[in-house]
């Protein structure tokens, strides 16, 4: 966790943790690496050694007292960015690499530009991390170069207190001025609380997601994005997960602006909210005070972790009264499947068990929480029934927690593979708007004398049915788990047109041991080459490794499954 490890100074711990473990379970990658580091060891050496010396005399010229050494590459660090960029291990820029440590953040850009002057930068490789740093604290400047013969290498610039954090931590920085403040030197040791925004939001994660591992999934997702910094109209920057979009922006800023957010402005020029932003982006979000609040769509194209909890637990709240009457309704509904009367289990002295067995403070929050999704209304008359078996000596308690853990898809499938909900040997038809396959969540609908259709739940036809007059024909379907079936999909392929494009397509299908039922090429004026194909999966695993196949064909740029 990047913000973490160099926040509490266990970066050198993360290091040598992850040579270790990669040598012993990638023993092959590792061999490989360090047999190419070995070969032009010498001649690394020399070429580093030499321009250390040019950039230290370089330096004494222009007055600028600093230290300058090499910094080692660690191996799994090699490793992933060869893996991330598919790149071999000469076209690692910073195999070499310096760091340059001055007194001064004057310093630090004067020291930029002696080796700025001394040798040729390479575009897009700046960073500027001073006047920009890192939520964690990180500041520095790095520049990639161009040496003699061509060789890129890579130079670390910063002040001696950036090191200190970045090398050992914000602990062992605050170490450092208390002990100078003791030993009677000047010393500030006032730090903002600005300066560590990023473990409060940490902590207000966690009183967010009640569930310790989704606490720690979001923690880890959040802390392992690749970050891009945008600005606000006055010219602040806010720094947020790569892929993000001003839904996530709006809600970095505060929670009401993202629940009142009606559109945006990226770059003065009015955008749709689910655009992606990119470095360096003006974003300006526009509200209002009549906006009903987030829609759940909006959880489809967020990024980050923050974003994604304000916007659950706004419907938490704002729809408890609606959970708290939809989890009431589930417990009538599971009470009537095995048999029990309402009046006789549902008392205060069985019902507090399971308000302590899952923590919860009272019986409408246990209802809301039901009727949100977070438990399952098995789960809660289970703990009741046990709680019931103490004071009641009845034998079909038994029964009744047999009834009830019994997997509710016991009907007889169709021959598609559907269950209907209550219904045994029901006419069933897979609807050709938008290709069911096992895995895809499904409804029914109660058709007029052609049975059940069954449609992805996303699909835009059963959306139409929702929002009118037809939703009383909607009906629960699941699929058979143990049934192996084959299902049709139909594939949409774009593709930057070239010679042996559709070979290379089919070739991949073939590797996948995928049935190819149809296919058809087009090109258009622009030489973008659309391809659509037809496979037979037997469940969604099965697509989306064709998919994920189709992916890795040269040229090709989107892959989807049609709807």
């Amino acid at each position: 966790m990047h913000h973490l490890q160099i926040g509490f100074g266990i970066y050198s711990l993360k290091w040598e943790l992850e040579d270790l473990a990669f040598k012993y379970l990638y023993p092959e990658d590792f061999r490989e690496i360090v047999e190419g580091i070995d070969k032009k060891r010498e001649e690394r050496l020399q070429f580093i050694e030499k321009i250390q010396q040019q950039i230290i005399d370089e330096l004494k010229k222009q007055k600028i007292v600093a230290e300058v050494n090499g910094r080692a590459k660690h191996l799994y660090s090699i490793y992933r960015k060869m893996q991330r960029d598919n790149l071999s291990l000469d076209q690692i820029y910073d195999l070499f690499a310096l760091r340059i440590i001055v007194n001064s953040v004057k310093d630090c850009y004067a020291a930029l530009g002696v080796v700025h002057e001394l040798y040729n930068p390479m575009p897009g490789r700046f960073k500027d991390y001073i006047a920009v740093p890192k939520p964690n604290m990180y500041q520095s400047l790095h520049t990639t170069l161009i040496g003699e013969k061509g060789t890129p290498f890579e130079v670390q610039i910063r002040t001696w207190d950036m090191h200190r954090i970045a090398e050992f931590g914000i602990a062992a920085h605050w170490a450092y001025k208390e002990a100078s403040f003791l030993s009677g030197k000047k010393a500030n040791v006032e730090v903002t609380e600005d300066k560590l925004s990023w473990l409060r939001e940490t902590l207000e994660w966690q009183k967010d997601v009640e569930d310790p591992q989704e606490f720690l999934n979001t923690l880890k997702t959040e802390l392992f994005e690749d970050e891009i910094y945008v600005f606000t109209p006055k010219g602040d920057i806010k720094v947020l997960p790569r892929g993000c979009t001003p839904i996530d922006y709006a809600y970095s800023i505060h929670a009401e602006i993202g629940h009142h957010m009606t559109g945006c402005k990226i770059n003065s020029k009015m955008m749709p909210i689910i655009t992606k932003l990119k470095n360096g982006d003006i974003v300006e979000i526009i509200t209002s005070d009549k906006a009903k609040g987030p829609s759940r769509d909006w959880l489809k194209f967020i990024e980050s972790s923050t974003a994604k909890n304000k916007i659950n637990a706004w419907f938490k709240k704002n729809e408890r009264e609606e959970n708290i009457t939809k989890g009431k309704e589930l417990i009538e509904r599971e009470l009537k499947r095995i048999g029990i009367e309402h009046a006789e289990i549902m008392k205060p002295e069985f019902i507090q068990g399971a308000l302590d067995r899952y923590k919860f403070s009272s019986v409408d929050d246990m209802y809301a929480s039901l009727g949100f999704g977070a438990i399952t209304s098995g789960k809660i008359i289970t703990r009741i029934l046990e709680e019931y078996r103490k004071v009641h000596k009845d034998e079909n308690v038994e029964k009744k927690l047999e009834e009830l853990n019994k997997p509710k898809n016991s009907v007889k499938p169709s021959k598609s593979g559907i269950i209907v909900k209550g219904i045994d040997n029901c006419l069933v038809k897979l609807s050709k708007c938008c290709n069911p396959v096992p895995g895809d969540d499904i409804v029914g609908y109660i058709t007029k004398g052609r049975g059940v259709s069954v449609h992805r739940t996303d699909c835009k036809n059963v959306k139409d049915l929702f929002s009118g007059d037809e939703e009383s024909r909607m009906i629960d379907v699941y699929w058979y788990t143990e049934k192996e079936a084959a299902y049709s999909v139909d594939i949409e392929i774009y593709a930057n047109d070239r010679d042996g494009l559709l070979a290379d397509q089919i070739a991949q299908v073939n590797n996948t041991k995928t049935k190819l039922m149809a296919v058809n090429c087009r090109a258009t004026k622009e030489r973008i080459a659309i391809t659509e194909m037809t496979v037979e999966v037997e469940n969604l695993e099965e697509l989306n490794n064709v998919l994920k196949a189709l992916r890795r064909v040269d040229s090709v740029y989107e892959v989807k499954r049609r709807k």
